[in-house]
């Protein structure tokens, strides 16, 4: 399982399991992004904690949390980015249209 999930109140932490996400499972990452929506969620944390790589087709997954939460008027932030995933991001500029915390904790208290 690339990608565990939790739901309470509305709110869910997607935790990637994956070292990288990249083509061969960001999509993997959309599906799970689309039954959420279907089953109510429209608050999303997404925990790359575990994750060290990510390519453009990952950024375009979290880009799609982002909208999908945006959409449905909730909240969507990113934690845990290890330094290489953080610095691509950064590069993107993505970092100025993310919410970005360092934590779970901290993530589920700006939602």
């Amino acid at each position: 399982m690339d990608f565990i999930v939790s739901k309470s109140n509305g709110t869910a932490v997607v935790k990637t399991s994956v070292e990288k996400l990249n083509a061969s499972n960001s999509s993997g990452l959309k599906a799970e992004l689309v039954v959420l929506e279907k089953g109510g969620v429209n608050n999303i944390v997404i925990d790359m904690t575990a994750t060290k790589y990510c390519d453009s087709s990952g950024l375009s997954a979290l880009l799609v949390a982002n909208r999908m939460c945006k959409d449905t008027n909730g909240k969507f932030v990113l934690c845990g980015l290890l330094p290489g995933v953080r610095k691509l991001i950064e590069i993107a500029q993505l970092d100025k249209v993310l919410t970005i915390t360092v934590g779970q904790e901290e993530a589920l208290a700006k939602i």
